[in-house]
């Protein structure tokens, strides 16, 4: 994931699992054509970034913890997790933001 602009997106292999998760799920349940479509704009809401990067606000569960390096956005109910390093976003989840989203950080972003 990488578009022109003064950052470059990079998406970590576990956010990519978390897409190809979500995918699999939406597929299953609905249509490969909503799983598509959906995984297109959780895709354009994350090349955003490469433009506006610090528009994303600090989740509140990293603020809870006194934590801010971690910024996200969002297209619907999904959330992006990422950083900014130098002139680098890195996405490190996506996830339906109706799920526990607390335990997820704490285990992917606070174990590694």
């Amino acid at each position: 994931m990488s578009a022109p602009g003064p950052y470059t997106v990079e998406i970590t292999l576990d956010a990519q699992a978390d897409l190809e998760e979500l995918h699999a799920y939406i597929s299953e349940h609905d249509s490969e054509r909503a799983a598509d479509h959906v995984i297109d704009e959780i895709e354009a809401a994350g090349l955003k970034l490469s433009i506006f990067p610090e528009k994303g606000s600090v989740p509140a569960e990293m603020l809870d913890l006194g934590i801010r390096d971690y910024r996200q956005t969002s297209w619907k109910a999904y959330r992006l997790i990422y950083r900014i390093v130098d002139a680098k976003v890195y996405i490190y989840v996506i996830g339906d933001g109706r799920q526990d989203f607390r335990t997820l950080l704490m285990r992917r972003l606070l174990s590694a």
